[in-house]
């Protein structure tokens, strides 16, 4: 009996250890089963109160897609089959609007979402909302945010927070100097201040993507490192810091600043999936989620899902 107690004892540690360990660094889990319609760029989703799951992504107007289960996904049109006609100052007309950032809050869905055209900062992002989410219910609410050649910031790939005392934040950002975060007024979904405040950068080299979310005593800042949109040659991947405010300073886990270039890898490409990233956090009845884009061997973007756990020490990983 000793000795079944023993391998007993084993066994409970070696379990309790899988649950709060990170695997080692480099080894991660392949994206999980999705099917249907999951060639999309740039994904954002939620947990819709009635059930099942909208995504919105990089396309002509906003791409929709849903799902009830988290694994089948289908086309669900766009927030603006009509177009959106003032976002052509900064696209030159293209009808893509990338990067969205997809919220449901006090009873409606919030939608963030840039204008651009590529390699360039004179960019802005803009807010919608709905009572639905489905195509064609979505209302212009206005500008956010823009930069223009002369900033030294891209007003690109917003991302919503709020924070514990019930304060609303906007983090955007693409190379340049980095990831930044401006104050929004909560009542409108718009700017509040004038003031842009610095969460991360590399001295000019390729971060982008920024999400927020609170866990625990920590909000954890993701970020996407390196090079997108280069099909099966991008080498795109999904760092994160953390800090007891929402507003910064960011560290690591070796404790260097995001704003110094640091950043803890949680995810990079492996095998045939090539460049993941893009990241976004929700968080449903059975975990905390990552979605992100990744490429194929071919070189077509895809969905990615991993459900996202935090070891011994309060760090991300994905499982």
């Amino acid at each position: 009996m000793a000795v079944l107690r023993r391998i007993a004892l084993v066994v409970t540690v070696v379990l309790t250890a899988a649950v709060t360990t990170a695997p080692p660094a480099g080894a991660y889990p392949l994206p999980g089963r999705v099917t249907g319609d999951i060639s999309v760029h740039d994904p954002s989703a939620v947990k819709r109160p009635g059930g099942g799951y909208l995504v919105a992504h990089t396309g002509h107007g906003v791409a929709l897609k849903t799902s009830t289960d988290r694994i089948a996904f289908r086309n669900a049109g766009s927030a603006f089959p009509g177009g959106a006609s003032w976002t052509t100052p900064y696209t030159g007309g293209d009808r893509n609007l990338w990067a969205p950032d997809l919220t449901y809050r006090d009873g409606r869905y919030w939608l963030y979402y840039s204008a651009s055209t590529f390699g360039s900062n004179r960019s802005a992002i803009f807010l919608a909302t709905s009572p639905s989410g489905d195509s064609g219910t979505w209302t212009h609410r206005g500008l956010v945010v823009e930069s223009r050649t002369s900033d030294d910031f891209n007003a690109i790939d917003p991302d919503l927070v709020v924070d514990d005392q019930g304060r609303w934040w906007l983090s955007f950002g693409s190379f340049w100097s980095g990831i930044k975060m401006v104050a929004l007024n909560p009542s409108t979904g718009l700017r509040s201040d004038s003031v842009v405040r610095p969460l991360a950068g590399r001295n000019g080299g390729p971060i982008e993507a920024p999400t927020i979310v609170k866990r625990g005593a920590h909000y954890y800042l993701f970020v996407s490192f390196d090079y997108c949109c280069r099909g099966a040659s991008s080498t795109y991947r999904v760092m994160v810091g953390r800090s007891s405010s929402v507003t910064g300073p960011y560290v690591d886990r070796n404790g260097t600043a995001l704003t110094s270039g640091g950043g803890t890898e949680i995810l990079a490409g492996q095998g045939s999936v090539h460049g993941p990233g893009h990241q976004d956090v929700f968080g449903d009845v059975d975990s905390d989620v990552l979605v992100y884009h990744h490429y194929t061997d071919s070189g077509a973007s895809r969905l990615g899902i991993n459900l996202l756990a935090f070891d011994s020490a309060g760090w991300p990983y994905l499982r």
